[in-house]
């Protein structure tokens, strides 16, 4: 057999954390505030890379998240964060390329 079936096999691994209510919340606000501002917000204004995402504005979005999380939760994950700032990079790197598609780059 290949596979590890024995669970004191696998010990030392743990599995990712993902937190679906934090990436929901991330959506959420991305979602709105892509509405609002457009998704020239996400991009650096100046650099010689003509669609390049800012880091700063993803962290916005992420940590907003967080801040809107109820009080009774406990802290998110770091893992948890990180998969969540990963997926709001991808959303935004598939709406650069749609972009840049229709604009004939």
């Amino acid at each position: 057999m290949d596979a590890c079936f024995d669970p004191s096999e696998n010990a030392t691994r743990m599995a990712d954390i993902i937190d679906l209510s934090l990436l929901a919340d991330a959506r959420r606000y991305f979602s709105k505030l892509l509405d609002v501002r457009g998704l020239s917000y996400f991009l650096q204004k100046d650099g010689h890379r003509l669609f390049h995402i800012e880091p700063a504005k993803v962290e916005l979005v992420v940590r907003t998240a967080i801040r809107s999380r109820a009080e009774g939760l406990p802290a998110p994950h770091p893992k948890a964060v990180e998969h969540c700032r990963q997926e709001i990079r991808r959303e935004l790197i598939r709406l650069v390329a749609s972009a840049m598609l229709q604009t004939g780059l």
